[in-house]
């Protein structure tokens, strides 16, 4: 699949759905219902996805559309071993975390995921990125994402499967699994390693 293509088209659906929710003139809605129809047509094309399947992720019917949002927690053992879990969805390794849940602070979201993936108590101290999916090179798919990357600091270092996840361990940077790429990268992973050791301190921002 061409990302960039398929980038545009997932542009022309939400842009199509503002314009649904916005607009007072039927002609225009009749076009705008148009452009909805042969986009998700595309986009079933391209992924061989039904479009009643890509309707219930992209489309939201809210008023304006929006991206997501994943926060991904970052801890360190004393060791300068980084903190990843497998998820069950795919056997691979990411850092712990998930969607944000509604009624949560960022800092809470990172707290939370953490001990429910890896059944480890932490405090949040620090963003230290802001990324745009897209931007950052990673599988595409079709919701528009920001990934938020948070430091914690661990309470203790018993760590324990969640029900999510199927194991959990502290990795060298070099030793690193196979990683869960929908959900993290291994520049990403390097860049964490670049603030453990003060080689950079500004939080990134896409």
């Amino acid at each position: 699949m061409e990302r960039s293509f398929f980038e545009r088209i997932k542009r022309i659906q939400a842009l199509a759905e503002i314009g649904l929710e916005y607009c007072n003139i039927g002609y225009d809605k009749e076009r705008y219902e148009e452009i909805q129809a042969i986009s998700l047509e595309m986009l079933e094309q391209l992924t061989e996805v039904p479009v009643p399947k890509i309707q219930a992720v992209i489309q939201e019917k809210n008023g304006y559309k929006t991206p997501k949002v994943d926060v991904r927690a970052v801890v360190f053992n004393p060791e300068g071993r980084i903190l990843l879990v497998q998820e069950k969805a795919d056997g691979c390794w990411s850092l712990p975390g998930g969607w944000a849940d509604v009624g949560y602070t960022p800092r809470q979201i990172a707290e939370k995921e953490c001990f429910e993936e890896a059944g480890l108590d932490v405090k949040a101290s620090r963003l230290l990125a802001v990324m745009d999916k897209t931007a950052q090179r990673m599988p595409p798919e079709f919701e528009y994402v920001y990934k938020l990357f948070i430091r914690c600091e661990p309470a203790h270092l018993q760590i324990a499967c969640g029900t999510e996840t199927d194991n959990v361990g502290w990795f060298s940077e070099h030793d690193l699994p196979e990683l869960s790429q929908p959900r993290v990268i291994e520049s990403q992973i390097h860049l964490m390693f670049a603030y453990f050791r003060g080689e950079k301190t500004e939080v990134h921002l896409d």
